[in-house]
C-alpha cells in the first residue's frame, strides 16, 4: 500500500448527506473478482444519463471538477452494505482524500462517515477527514470564489491548506486542523495494509511458531 503523507489536488464537492455504498458503487458492478476496473463507475447513477452520456448537471462531470483529488462529501459518507469495492471505486477514480462533516445537533452525532467505510479506506490508504460544520462552510465559501480550488493536505500535520490564490500572495491561507486516530495515521503515514501490519510482528509469530514445532 502506498503510503501517505501530503497530497496537493482539485477540491470537489458532493453536497449530499448519507451518500450510501450502492450510490458510490452499485450492486450490478460486484460481479467481477478483480479488484480493478471501478472508478469508471464511480456514482454511476447520478453520473450517467440513461442513454449512458456523462450527465452535465452532475458535480464530477463539472469543467472545474477536472481531475479532482479531493472530495468534499456530505455527513454519513459510505454508510449502507460494507462493500469494500466502495473504496475501490473511490480511489480508482483518482480520489486521494474524502472530507466530510461531524454533525452534532440536540445530543445527537451524525458522523462524517460510517465506520466501515472509513475501516476499508485505512485498509486501502484512502485517507478519510472528518472535520467540523463550521470547517466545511469555510471551504464551501472559497468554492464560491476560485473556479478551481486547490488545497494540500498534510497528514504527519494533520492540517488542510486551502490554496486561494489571493491569500496566497499575502502570505495569508487558511488552514483547517483536523483529528485522526494515531493508530489510522500510522498506517497510512507508513502505508500498512493488514498484511504490512501482520508482518511488523514477523519475529514473534517466527518464534511463537518454533515453540510449537
Amino acid at each position: 500500500m502506498e503510503p501517505f503523507t501530503t497530497h496537493r489536488g482539485v477540491i470537489c464537492l458532493l453536497d449530499r448527506g448519507n451518500v450510501d455504498t450502492d450510490q458510490i458503487i452499485p450492486k450490478q458492478f460486484l460481479k467481477s473478482i478483480k479488484k480493478t476496473g471501478y472508478g469508471e463507475n464511480l456514482f454511476f447513477d447520478w453520473r450517467y444519463t440513461e442513454s449512458g452520456e456523462l450527465h452535465p448537471d452532475f458535480e464530477l462531470n463539472q469543467p472545474r471538477h477536472e481531475g479532482a483529488s479531493i472530495l468534499l462529501a456530505g455527513n454519513n459518507f459510505g454508510c449502507g452494505s460494507s462493500r469494500e469495492h466502495a473504496v475501490w471505486a473511490v480511489m480508482q477514480y483518482g480520489f486521494r482524500v474524502v472530507i466530510a462533516p461531524r454533525n452534532e445537533s440536540g445530543g445527537a452525532v451524525i458522523p462524517g462517515f460510517a465506520d466501515i467505510f472509513r475501516n476499508n479506506s485505512i485498509k486501502n490508504g484512502l485517507l478519510t477527514v472528518e472535520v467540523t460544520a463550521d470547517q466545511v462552510a469555510l471551504v464551501k465559501e472559497a468554492l464560491q470564489h476560485e473556479e478551481r480550488l486547490e488545497a494540500t493536505v498534510d497528514l504527519p500535520a494533520q492540517t488542510i491548506t486551502l490554496h486561494e490564490p489571493g491569500r496566497e500572495l499575502d502570505g495569508e491561507e487558511r488552514v483547517i486542523e483536523f483529528f485522526i486516530d494515531p493508530a489510522a495515521k500510522t498506517r497510512l503515514t507508513q502505508g500498512l495494509d493488514d498484511i504490512g501490519l501482520t508482518l511488523q510482528h514477523e519475529a514473534a509469530v517466527t518464534a511463537f511458531e518454533k515453540q510449537r514445532a
